[in-house]
């Protein structure tokens, strides 16, 4: 195992195979869009595997697949086959919308995935096409029950925004009183491709949290996983749990033991940062498994402190998509 320049061991990797997405959510690019790149600028998946197989040397053991929507690159389910198979990689989950995913469940069961992680910001099909500004909702509901029926550990990932769905904090929570399902509320981040949305996030971890007390009084706290990301919470009685995500806050960096990999193989020790170096550029340039292994440990020394630091030292401001650098 390796730690990080702050103590921090660093086990996980969010890995990114496309910047495309099938839906065009408000928090996460523009209406239009962004403009996607040629394929040959995207790591293949032969890089993706060498990549994981060097760090899994280092001690990443889980992987978790996130996108843009990782199920419109073709082949996606034989390339989650292998990494499956990668000699130390213990967990393989995916962050997924849900519109292709019900046709390879059983594929995922079979290689292994536990945990799905899927976005849905609303149970209002009105709203749904208003957020995501398509009208898919029907097929997305029905996944996160295909999912759940299959025996996945299921996170609904659904982003409070301000003037959109504020409205579902309750519906959305009470979806665990029969189900045995995780709903995460997570603060929104200016990761649209326009920058924040709002002058300051006036929908912040408290409130969110105020606002399902306000219903459920008796709310009672959970003990947190060693490196979560959120504060969970569970109704007494109730099957399933609720998680709070302060992704714009960042109260949870202190214990933060995962880096990404973009689909252009920019890797990112934080989520804020904008990139320390390129992979896929490396490994096109001839380095070994040996020296890229050393790049990774002298770039993991190098890493900062808290989201906040990472934002300060960016070249620019930030104005990329969530679709461009992973979820």
């Amino acid at each position: 195992m390796i730690y990080d320049n702050h103590g921090r061991p660093i086990t996980y990797l969010r890995l990114a195979v496309t910047d495309r997405c099938n839906l065009r959510c408000f928090y996460c690019m523009p209406e239009a869009g962004v403009k996607y790149l040629h394929k040959s600028k995207l790591m293949t998946y032969e890089e993706m595997l060498r990549t994981v197989s060097v760090l899994s040397e280092l001690g990443i053991s889980k992987v978790r697949i996130t996108g843009g929507e990782p199920f419109v690159r073709h082949n996606m389910i034989d390339f989650m086959y292998q990494l499956s198979e990668i000699e130390g990689i213990t967990e393989l989950n995916i962050t997924t919308n849900g519109i292709l995913t019900g046709q390879y469940i059983r594929q995922m069961k079979e290689m292994g995935v536990r945990s799905v992680n899927l976005s849905l910001d609303t149970l209002d099909k009105k709203r749904f096409f208003e957020i995501a500004r398509r009208d898919e909702f029907d097929k997305v509901y029905q996944t996160l029950f295909q999912l759940l029926d299959a025996g996945f550990e299921v996170k609904v990932n659904a982003v409070v925004m301000d003037g959109q769905n504020t409205q579902d904090i309750i519906p959305l929570t009470e979806l665990t009183k029969d189900n045995k399902v995780s709903i995460r509320f997570i603060e929104e981040m200016p990761f649209n491709g326009e920058g924040s949305h709002y002058p300051k996030l006036n929908w912040n971890a408290p409130r969110i949290l105020a606002e399902i007390r306000s219903k459920y009084p008796d709310l009672q706290k959970l003990v947190d996983a060693p490196n979560s990301t959120s504060y969970n919470y569970q109704i007494p009685n109730y099957q399933g749990n609720i998680g709070v995500i302060a992704a714009f806050s960042r109260t949870f960096c202190g214990t933060c033991n995962r880096i990404r990999l973009t689909a252009t193989g920019d890797l990112k020790t934080c989520l804020y940062d904008d990139g320390v170096l390129n992979i896929r550029d490396l490994l096109r340039n001839g380095i070994s498994d040996e020296e890229l292994k050393n790049t990774f440990i002298n770039v993991f020394k190098q890493r900062p402190k808290d989201g906040f630091e990472a934002e300060r030292n960016r070249k620019s401001i930030i104005t990329e998509s969530m679709t461009t650098i992973g979820g």
